[in-house]
């Protein structure tokens, strides 16, 4: 098999992830890139690669020569570009926050803007690989999930899929500096991030709290997480540091049999061993992403971290794990 890809957004930091990937896939090759602000320009124009492939407008690109399209854009802007895919009976894989989640208010309330494809939110599946990988199989639209709750939510799921969960969560998560996206701003500049820590979005305030709130809460009544996510000046990674209240009849050996039972058998998930910590080297350029467990004194109380690189199993290389699910491919074609 060989499927023909396109990529619409192909020069942010996601795109460009993702043509390197499918570059060194064994099953798929790229078809078309786009890019509205670069297009009439080659992809080595912009990075430091030998791939001097065109890049042109979404409105040139034609849905007949693909089996599939990624598409790396902003929120609010996937909505049609995803409509526009989907028309043609050509399968998607959105990086946007615009189809990941199922209830369009709930969009609304995090996002502030109105969903204008409320069908296409219905046939839409969660990508989260290791907990939704059945009905990705046979998705026609996969909304890729964002970069913190991946971390967060695999983090935690073998305890929320097992009842052993508390509903108070408090998270400290750090991201590198790629996690804003290519485009110009003033806390990403190198003098406002370097030898600097800045949290952001603190409180009740991240959107991304509402994907952690669809996978953990569907298991925990009356969840409630208390998310603190900073910028670290580092160029990528993520290390969620999680603090978290068991069932207090479960000791340390119980909890990691809940993990070895969930996990076991999934190729992108290092379960650390005991007294060991997730660091950003744990998974930084693979797809993988690192788990460990520390308890407290306290019975019932444990501090779980979890590491993974935004850019890959935060973003493209999740992606590109979603679209071998869907096409019945090796699930590590193409990754590390």
């Amino acid at each position: 098999m060989n499927l023909r890809i396109g990529i619409i957004g192909a020069t942010g930091y996601t795109g460009y992830e993702l043509v390197q990937i499918i570059q060194r896939h064994p099953h798929a090759s790229i078809a078309w890139l786009t890019s509205e602000s670069s297009a009439g320009k080659r992809l080595s124009d912009l990075y430091p690669t030998p791939d001097d492939t065109l890049l042109i407008k979404m409105a040139d690109a034609s849905l007949s020569e693909v089996d599939v399209v990624f598409l790396c854009l902003p929120h609010v802007a996937s909505m049609e570009a995803v409509a526009w895919v989907r028309s043609e009976g050509v399968r998607a894989i959105d990086l946007s926050a615009d189809y990941r989640l199922p209830d369009a208010d709930i969009y609304e309330q995090w996002y502030g803007q109105k969903h204008t494809q409320t069908d296409l939110l219905k046939e839409a599946v969660y990508g989260l690989c290791e907990v939704k990988r059945e009905q990705i199989v046979s998705a026609g639209l996969v909304g890729n999930p964002g970069c913190y709750p991946t971390s967060v939510n695999l983090g935690l799921w073998p305890l929320a899929q097992a009842g052993v969960l508390k509903p108070g969560i408090i998270v400290d998560s750090k991201s590198g500096v790629s996690g804003a996206g290519r485009k110009l701003r003033l806390n990403s500049h190198y003098v406002e991030a370097n030898e600097n820590l800045r949290p952001y979005s603190i409180g009740y305030a991240h959107r991304h709290i509402a994907e952690m709130e669809l996978i953990l809460g569907a298991h925990v009544p009356n969840l409630q997480i208390t998310f603190s996510p900073h910028l670290l000046p580092v160029n990528r990674g993520i290390l969620s540091t999680m603090y978290v209240d068991v069932d207090k009849t479960l000791d340390e050996q119980a909890l990691r049999h809940l993990y070895a039972n969930a996990y076991g058998d999934e190729p992108f998930i290092h379960l650390l061993p005991a007294a060991a910590v997730a660091t950003l080297k744990h998974t930084n350029h693979t797809n993988r992403c690192a788990i460990a467990l520390t308890p407290l004194p306290r019975p019932g109380q444990y501090i779980v971290t979890a590491s993974e690189d935004n850019l890959l199993k935060g973003a493209s290389g999740q992606a590109v794990q979603n679209m071998n699910i869907m096409f019945g491919l090796d699930e590590t074609a193409g990754l590390v």
